[in-house]
């Protein structure tokens, strides 16, 4: 593995002190009927008490979400308060890109050493999303009412782009994945033919018990202490049996079926960031070191959101030298399948090389911890196979792609 120095030095994820829940589909279990936030900060001490983490050993928060929850004026400090410690911290937002950007801006606090051992947790519930009533003295009516979730994927305030129909499932996002499908000249049976690889990858892994090592069932209590139910699988994901039921489906735009999306849900992932020493002293497998070595972001034509992770990432391959080559696990958030095609175009990159245990566009996207199930799984994955290198992107809200290089060696394996 070619040598390259950290983007953050002083910076390391210990191995295991992770964890993620399973991401049921929007309205598909009792996740809806929770107050998001405070339900993600019991279930931190949960996670990480997986691998004999204490809340106590941590001295700093990051938060991390994207749709409106009660209380969000006082984030990260409330955050904690709920799980039992007074923890400083701050709250982070950048649509799809906000795990991974919280990860990145944890190994950011480590290394400035103002603190030692910074928990990362993000979380969003799309189910029963609030609505705003926002004045805007801009319009005659002098009042805007926002659905959360819906309103934002129907129309692009940047662009002025617009449309939005729930009977014909049609919205902005459709419209953003079908015009960069024509310019790239996808062709909509090699779209079918990664959708049905994909959800195979996907099964494989569930069925061999992979995911297991990360997702937790997760028991749901009511306010009397009583259980409402257990959060246990990814809800609402179908089981394609054949390439025939994706290449037969009914096209909402170009290159883009109900099979190639993902969908909203809901969920938490946690992790933490600290220093070299603690990581060795936190991990149940301390001889594994996982760094940051290079991150990226990179904004793309308006509308055209799908190929902006090609250019982040051409970004960080010109920065540290590295090629797609070298990479041991390549992960992404696909909102859709156009993504991936376009992806490997761009970087002359197969498809197939990608997402060897599950993505998104498969699993479910509740925006907050989307990225950051990505990397867990990513560095599973990484560890599994011997150490290397591991490659995480997303797109997001406003033409962006966020990506991300990290380090995985194994002082008893070689790597």
């Amino acid at each position: 593995m070619k040598d390259v120095v950290a983007l953050y030095p002083k910076a390391f994820i210990p191995y295991g002190t992770w964890g993620s829940s399973w991401f049921p589909a929007w309205h598909t279990s009792v996740l809806q009927e929770v107050d998001i936030a405070r339900f993600a900060a019991e279930a931190m001490p949960y996670v990480l008490a997986k691998s004999k983490v204490k809340m106590q050993q941590l001295d700093y928060l990051i938060s991390g979400s994207t749709v409106p929850w009660l209380y969000k004026f006082w984030n990260s400090p409330y955050l904690s308060h709920s799980f039992g410690v007074r923890l400083p911290g701050f709250h982070i937002e950048q649509a799809c890109a906000t795990g991974l950007q919280a990860i990145i801006k944890a190994n950011a606090q480590v290394q400035s050493g103002s603190h030692s051992t910074v928990g990362v947790l993000t979380f969003d519930k799309t189910s029963n999303s609030p609505a705003g009533v926002f004045p805007n003295q801009g319009t005659y009516r002098r009042t805007e009412v926002l659905s959360d979730i819906w309103d934002n994927f129907g129309y692009d305030p940047s662009t002025g782009q617009s449309g939005f129909s729930m009977a014909k499932g049609e919205t902005t996002m459709f419209a953003c994945a079908g015009r960069t499908a024509r310019k790239y000249k996808l062709d909509f049976n090699e779209v079918a033919e990664m959708c049905f690889y994909r959800y195979q990858q996907y099964f494989e892994a569930k069925d061999a018990g992979v995911l297991d090592k990360f997702l937790y069932p997760m028991t749901i209590l009511d306010v009397r202490g009583q259980k409402m139910g257990v959060v246990d699988d990814d809800y609402g994901v179908r089981r394609y049996t054949s390439l025939d039921q994706f290449t037969s489906e009914r096209q909402l735009d170009t290159c883009v079926a109900p099979g190639g999306q993902t969908h909203a849900s809901d969920g938490i992932a946690t992790l933490l960031v600290t220093t070299e020493e603690k990581a060795r002293e936190l991990s149940p497998r301390p001889e594994i070191s996982i760094q940051l070595v290079s991150s990226a972001e990179f904004r793309a034509q308006s509308g055209f959101m799908p190929e902006s992770v090609g250019f982040a990432v051409k970004q960080m391959l010109d920065r540290t030298g590295l090629t797609m080559n070298d990479m041991a696990a390549v992960y992404d958030h696909n909102p859709f399948a156009v993504n991936d095609i376009v992806f490997s175009k761009v970087m002359n990159y197969d498809w197939r090389k990608m997402n060897d245990t599950g993505c998104p566009m498969i699993y479910g996207h509740p925006q907050g911890p989307t990225l950051t199930r990505v990397t867990l799984e990513a560095l599973e994955r990484t560890v599994a196979i011997g150490g290397g290198y591991a490659m995480i992107f997303g797109c997001a809200a406003g033409d962006v792609g966020i990506a991300g290089i990290f380090k995985v060696t194994d002082s008893k394996g070689g790597n």
